[in-house]
């Protein structure tokens, strides 16, 4: 698979919708992640990204234009001992609470589908990390629908050992904007991933479109003692 340039596919999409990376630092000592929300809505729009915890939770930026909480009001990742759980959507809570219960990834899942938003379907995407110990690998997951039709829930899972650094996978939403909206298709894209945690929030947000960008988040993750750190970056302030 050719590896591809994030800024040169966030820039050549207007509307990806949500986005989940995951990699390795190029450095070779972080496990990486990001995740971020655009919206075309008032009520996408009218979010921010707040810590909760190990953390985040999205939060309506004014209460007063808040229309419809559902789908918009989640926690978009938690931490669950040396997993970290990154969605698009209120299936982190399943993720993290059927683990909890001793369940893999993939069959927590099962138990969901995509978003019930006709004419769209969104996909939910979602990504778990396992590090700690010198040690870390990742797996992503979408649930579609069948080309667009609600009677069947299609599931994808892909997993990746021993990361390459300066490498990444990419999986969003939307192939980009529409109406309805066209979910994303084929596996997660390779990326690169470049810099230090400052370095490559500003090569994210930077990359994304203007006007739909809503909230970016993203976390370097020490491989070898599980120390993490956070940006959070907001359109409203």
């Amino acid at each position: 698979m050719k590896r591809l340039s994030l800024e040169a596919e966030l820039k050549g999409n207007s509307y990806p919708g949500r986005g989940i990376v995951i990699g390795k630092s190029d450095d070779g000592k972080y496990a990486v992640t990001a995740y971020f929300i655009m919206g075309r809505s008032e009520n996408s729009r009218n979010r921010i990204f707040a810590e909760e915890g190990e953390g985040i939770r999205t939060q309506a930026f004014d209460e007063s234009k808040l229309s419809d909480p559902r789908l918009i009001i989640y926690a978009p990742v938690r931490v669950l001992g040396n997993k970290t759980i990154v969605t698009n959507g209120d299936q982190t809570d399943t993720i993290y609470e059927l683990m909890d219960k001793q369940q893999t990834f993939e069959q927590a899942l099962r138990t969901r589908e995509f978003e019930p938003d006709a004419p769209n379907y969104t996909p939910r995407i979602s990504g778990i990390m396992h590090v700690g110990n010198g040690s870390y690998n990742y797996a992503m997951s979408i649930l579609k629908s069948n080309n667009g039709s609600p009677d069947a829930c299609n599931r994808y899972t892909f997993a990746y050992e021993n990361p390459m650094s300066g490498e990444g996978h990419f999986i969003h939403t939307y192939m980009g904007d529409g109406n309805p909206l066209p979910s994303f298709e084929g596996e997660p894209k390779l990326v690169g991933i470049k810099g230090d945690i400052d370095d490559f929030t500003q090569q994210v947000w930077e990359s994304l479109n203007e006007e739909n960008k809503v909230s970016l988040f993203v976390r370097y993750i020490d491989i070898e003692s599980g120390a993490y750190e956070t940006r959070i970056v907001n359109k409203n302030q």
